[in-house]
């Protein structure tokens, strides 16, 4: 959803992952110390007792209690290997099935494109006693339609091993100590810049070491990862790349709660490193290093919910230093008590540009920021906009027209903020041409989703956009484009 972003709600997680049958949200902490850091703030996106974006982040431990299960699908979140129930296996698995109308694809003056998509995901999480899981997760996605062009892997992949991982952890003086090892999904920072980008229909995965130390009231988190590189056959073309390597700590406190006279709120410290041998700007290719140093604010003031984050880049790419800002600031004030009260919102995105075009005499800086792998989803539905050389002001609303769905529309104002530097899509991509002339409006873009959850398990998806392509884009020859879609996913 857009939800104004406060992204404890964001554009790619359906509302029935925070929709639990009330029978089971009384679910504990598998490991639960006398007082443990906040499910929902420690970095996995965990929802207790309920659905999670990264399935592995669910306790289903309220099952092993046959009064708690209400159908089939139950008995498979806790089956036990021993007599004591020690020993147990969850499975999981989702369905999804949409399809994408878009006009002038690429905002070039062509026939509409369809996309008929489908993503069929299944999953076992192995508990061996309150120490020690194991979890594997398999995903196949498939595509056809019109006008498609080459699809790419995270569209089109026959079959992939999507994430595979062992894990450990144990209390040491009330303080939960943990790590993991092999390909899992990674979220722990500002959507923006870290995502499983659940839009794709193969998702976002990383290889390698994540370790955790969570208390009361604050943890520390460390991890060195590669991405995986998708083939689109088997699993035997998912590789680990060998050419980015993403690693770095990030720290996290909650608040007291008399902070702003009345409080939920918790703050994350992160410094990162992101090294790339094949970075692209401005049509170079070369090695790219970049540092990230920034901290986030989100949780409640009473009716407003916050999501506040800034960061400072630097580096080096190729022959030219690294200087560049993003500050995502987003606000939503809930006008009623119930959690189905209208809400009204505004976000302000800025992420500096220029440079990328500089043609490295050794004294240019590169100005434009980077986001490792965030939702662009956030900005365009149809992957037109990323936080690069962007500046958009956002008004939103959102209401429940009836039960248990939640319709939200927004309006946003695009800019660049370098007219001398190109406008970027999602994928880090240039609009080309676009970087030769010097209009400074990009887009501005009319956005309406509808998310139901018709069931706890069943939930349908719908969303427009209509993008009214600006000087800057137009005077390259761009074009507005209107973007349709609506899916179906099951989950159990």
């Amino acid at each position: 959803m857009i939800c104004a972003r406060s992204r404890l709600c964001v554009a790619t997680i359906p509302l029935v992952l925070l929709a639990a049958n009330p029978a089971k949200a009384d679910a504990a902490p598998e490991t639960a110390a006398p007082a443990s850091y906040p499910l929902a703030s420690n970095g996995d996106g965990a929802t207790v007792g309920s659905y999670s974006v990264s399935r592995w982040a669910e306790d289903w431990q309220v099952m092993r209690d046959p009064a708690k299960r209400d159908d089939p699908f139950d008995r498979l979140k806790f089956i036990p290997i021993d007599d004591d129930g020690d020993v147990y296996l969850t499975l999981s698995g989702e369905v999804r099935l949409r399809v994408n109308l878009t006009t002038n694809p690429n905002l070039r003056e062509a026939g509409h494109q369809r996309q008929d998509i489908h993503r069929i995901t299944g999953g076992a999480d192995l508990h061996v006693g309150p120490h020690l899981r194991f979890y594997g997760e398999v995903s196949h996605g498939g595509i056809s339609g019109r006008n498609l062009g080459a699809p790419a892997a995270t569209l089109r992949n026959d079959l992939v091993a999507l994430q595979y991982f062992a894990e450990v952890k144990t209390l040491v003086g009330g303080v939960e100590v943990g790590a993991r090892y092999g390909r899992q999904e990674f979220a722990d920072g500002p959507n923006l810049l870290v995502s499983q980008r659940d839009n794709n229909t193969i998702r976002y995965t990383l290889n390698g070491f994540r370790g955790w130390v969570r208390g009361s009231a604050a943890r520390i988190d460390v991890f060195d990862m590669r991405p995986t590189a998708y083939g689109d056959l088997g699993t035997h073309d998912d590789v680990s790349d060998p050419a980015r390597r993403f690693s770095g700590v990030t720290a996290g406190f909650i608040l007291p709660r008399d902070t702003l006279g009345g409080s939920q709120l918790n703050l994350d410290l992160f410094a990162w490193r992101r090294r790339n041998l094949v970075g692209t700007w401005g049509g170079r290719i070369g090695p790219a290093t970049r540092y990230y140093l920034g901290a986030q604010l989100r949780g409640d003031v009473g009716p407003l919910a916050v999501d506040w984050s800034i960061n400072h880049q630097s580096g080096h790419f190729i022959d030219q230093n690294i200087d560049a800002w993003q500050v995502f600031v987003a606000q939503t004030w809930r006008i009623g008590k119930a959690k189905t009260a209208p809400r009204v919102g505004v976000h302000f995105d800025y992420a500096t540009g220029g440079g990328g075009y500089g043609g490295g005499g050794g004294d240019d800086t590169l100005r434009n920021a980077y986001s490792p792998f965030g939702n662009n989803v956030y900005y365009s539905y149809q992957l037109y906009l990323t936080p690069s050389n962007l500046v958009t002001v956002s008004p939103n609303v959102s209401f429940a027209p009836f039960r248990n769905a939640r319709v939200t529309a927004e309006y946003e104002v695009a800019w660049r903020d370098s007219v001398s530097d190109a406008v970027y899509r999602a994928n880090g991509q240039p609009f080309a041409g676009t970087q030769n002339f010097r209009g400074r409006r990009i887009a501005d873009l009319t956005r309406l989703q509808l998310v139901w959850n018709a069931t706890p398990r069943l939930t349908f998806t719908g969303r427009y956009e209509h993008l009214q392509a600006k000087s800057a884009l137009t005077d390259a020859g761009y074009r507005s484009s209107d973007f349709l879609a609506g899916w179906i996913s099951f989950r159990f």
